[in-house]
């Protein structure tokens, strides 16, 4: 065993890193493992963060590296590739072939989105392709939008979408919208485009329109499309811990409980793992919660021990 902590938090992301950061300053020895694959690597900038509107997501995630250090915290480069419980806590093993034994868990290692199969889709994820309307939706203000259906969610982004620009449009995609749903959009002004998408076209690295099966170029500066986040947490199996469908039916999470504990005793999680479609501020909101709940959990086997150690003492006279 290399090294014992306190807690061991796994996924360095706003979640991971703002949970490090209460625990670090409750004096708790921390080890933050992050695999430097952010989610939102792709995009310039974070919106709707207080404060930090604007940023780059790498330059939050510096700064919060550098404030978790000045409390102490350990902050490793890897991925975790398997946990397993021993005695009263965990051993951890890292991708470097390092072990450390840790006393609690938070798990903060987000999702990685699932996109259609479409050429040049990809590319543009977190440019020209789009997913949240309050992560993007001010850059694309007034511009020609598509939304592709992907499923039960397209229907609700385009209407979102919608209150963005007076220029947009929705890809069937090979589904077929109920005249019900046709209606609604028609009612709000957006057309519907039926067939096939066949690839994103770009022109001088962004978006310029969408390619039809036909052959047919529908001109776009966006398109719109729903990923299917699926959590990161193939590393908890040994600990019992599997992903479950999300509520919404759209993409898989790790579940928690109002106090953000998973269902393996010891083990809490936070941010896009056990919430998808939560935005930077949540997730960093989410792990200060989190770690709360683990420093206190912390400080009452701490309580137990020393009552129990008191009744056991011999009475002096």
């Amino acid at each position: 065993m290399d090294e014992r902590y306190d807690v061991v938090v796994v996924g360095g992301g706003a979640a991971g890193l703002n949970g490090a950061l209460m625990l670090g300053r409750s004096r708790r020895s921390v080890l933050v493992v992050d695999a430097g694959e952010p989610r939102n690597a792709p995009a310039a900038a974070i919106h709707g963060l207080l404060g930090r509107e604007g940023m780059a997501p790498a330059d939050l995630l510096a700064r919060g590296r550098a404030e978790v250090a000045g409390y102490g915290v350990t902050l490793a480069t890897g991925s975790v590739t398997d946990i397993s419980r021993e005695h009263e806590g965990f051993v951890v093993r890292c991708s470097d072939a390092r072990s450390v034994a840790a006393r609690r868990l938070l798990i903060t290692t987000g999702v990685v989105d699932e996109l259609p199969e479409i050429d040049g889709l990809r590319a543009q994820w977190g440019t020209g392709v789009l997913h949240c309307p309050y992560c993007h939706g001010w850059e694309a203000r007034d511009q020609a939008i598509g939304v592709l259906a992907t499923g039960p969610m397209s229907i609700h982004q385009a209407l979102l979408f919608r209150q963005l620009s007076d220029d947009v449009v929705f890809f069937t995609h090979g589904s077929d919208p109920t005249p019900e749903s046709r209606d609604t959009l028609a009612a709000v002004g957006i057309g519907v485009v039926d067939g096939t998408v066949a690839a994103v076209e770009a022109a001088d690295g962004r978006v310029s329109g969408v390619r039809l099966g036909d052959g047919t170029v529908v001109a776009r500066k966006h398109l719109v499309v729903a990923s299917r986040p699926v959590a990161r947490a193939d590393f908890l199996r040994g600990l019992g811990l599997e992903l479950v469908e999300h509520p919404s039916g759209a993409g898989q999470h790790l579940p928690v409980d109002g106090m953000g504990r998973t269902e393996a005793a010891g083990v809490w999680a936070a941010g896009n793992v056990t919430e998808p479609f939560a935005q930077v501020g949540a997730d960093a909101a989410a792990g200060a919660f989190a770690a709360a709940q683990i420093n206190a959990d912390l400080v009452f086997e701490q309580t137990r021990l020393a009552v129990a150690a008191a009744r056991t003492e011999p009475a002096h006279h």
